[in-house]
Parts: structure tokens; sequence; C-alpha cells
């Protein structure tokens, strides 16, 4: 036996709805929980997570699940885990075809503590010079007063790039300790690696691009969005610049009360 749907409970979810529908819209890879995060934490509107999934459900607005691209849990060793802003960052590089001028290749650093997008190039190019550029808007955002003897260490793969002399020869001049994964291991780099898919889901699937300077503009606009706007799960569905900003405030009144 079927239960009829109650008009009146029709009548109040039917703006929820318009609303999922018009973030998914936009966000097409969004799953519930992070639809509900936005309803929840940026929109303000009070609603159940399990009330989201069902709607989403019944108007065919899920993610659909694929077993090929389902992630293995079980990595040869942890990776390390940061304690503080600036600790740990992942350096990583994606790339996208724009027709009539050929692949352009997207390096970001991330700040694995909280999840900030501190540097980030896009060249026609993928050298060592491109990755260093990354990496050195990455410092001076971060670090003006000079990275040395701040503890930082940079994660990536064993990619010909950082790898290089000219790379390590850099990171080694501005203090700055080198990780890599272990071969056949890229979860040893997935924060990185999951910011990459993101970029990938919000912005470069998402638009047919016709110039490589559409796409750097593009690029920067996402990224500040992304620091100032973007809700993590795993960050308590607060975004990367405000834990940055909450660290800072309280350690720095730690410091003024000891």
């Amino acid at each position: 036996m079927t239960r009829r749907r109650s008009v009146t409970v029709g009548s109040r979810n039917a703006p929820v709805v318009e609303r999922i529908q018009a973030l998914k819209a936009d966000h097409p890879f969004w799953g519930y929980r992070r639809i509900w995060a936005h309803l929840r934490f940026i929109d303000g509107l009070v609603v159940n997570r399990k009330r989201v999934l069902r709607l989403m459900r019944a108007h065919d607005c899920l993610v659909k699940g694929s077993r090929v691209l389902k992630a293995k849990r079980t990595p040869p060793r942890p990776k390390p885990r940061p304690t503080m802003p600036n600790q740990w960052w992942g350096i990583d590089m994606t790339k996208v075809l724009i027709p009539q001028v050929g692949w352009l290749y997207l390096v970001i650093v991330l700040d694995w503590y909280t999840k900030k997008i501190v540097g980030q190039t896009a060249s026609l190019r993928s050298t060592s010079t491109d990755w260093l550029a990354a990496l050195d808007q990455a410092v001076n955002r971060q670090f003006p007063h000079g990275v040395r003897a701040h503890g930082l260490s940079l994660m990536s793969d064993n990619g010909c790039q950082p790898t290089s002399v000219a790379f390590m020869k850099a990171c080694h001049h501005l203090g700055i300790t080198q990780a890599f994964t272990s071969y056949n291991n890229p979860k040893g780099n997935a924060d990185t690696e999951r910011v990459m898919r993101t970029v990938k889901e919000e912005l470069l699937w998402l638009r047919e691009w016709t110039s490589a300077p559409e796409l750097e503009r593009a690029l920067a606009a996402w990224v500040e969005w992304y620091n100032t706007r973007y809700l993590h799960s795993t960050l308590g569905y607060r975004t990367p610049c405000s834990v940055e900003q909450q660290y800072l405030l309280s350690h720095s009144t730690q410091s003024s009360v000891a």
C-alpha cells in the first residue's frame, strides 16, 4: 500500500526543493551533505539532513555513485597530520584542454590544516619553474617576513618537477622540508588530490574554455570564493579562511595572556 503524500507537506517542501535544484544547477557534483550545509550555514535555513536527502532522492538530485571511482581506504602508511596552519602544505598539478590553444596546466599549493589554497598558477607548460611560481606565491602570501625557521614541510608526488634540481634547491634555500608520497600510494597527498577534484568539479568541467587568460581570471576568482565561502565537513562546515583566522586569533590571545 502506497502512502498518499500530504498536500500541506508538499507545499512546505516546495521552496526547499526549488533552492536545492538551484544549487544543483550551479554545483552538479554536490551531494546531500554539502547541499544541507549550504542551506543551513549560508542560507540560514533550519532543515534536517535526512529531509534534504529524502527530497533530493525524490527529485532525482543525488550524485550517482561509481564502483570504479570508489576510493580504497587502505593506504600503506598514514599521512602526516598537521596541528597548525602553515605546517604541512601539498602541491600538485592538473590540466585542461583549451581548443585552438592546447593544454593549460594548473598548479595548486594547499595548506593541509586549513584547506586553504595558498598558491596557484596556470601556464601553457608544466616545468619546475611553473611549480616554483606557485610555491613562491604561497610563501609570499603566508610568510611575508620570510619562511625560514618556521618548520614548513611540503608534500608532493615523485614527478619530474618537484624532484628537479632547481625545485629541490629552491626548497632547501627557503628552509622548506620536502616529503614525497611512496610509489603507488597517491593517498599520501590525499588532501591536495581532493582539492584538485574540487577544482575540476566546481570550475574546469562546467565550462568550455576559449583562452588561457579567461581561465586564469576565472581560477583566481574561484580560489577567492573557495577560500572565503566553501564549507568543509572536515572543518565543521567552516571556510578555510575562517579556520585560519580563528586559529591566529586564539593563539594571539593566549600569547597576550601569557
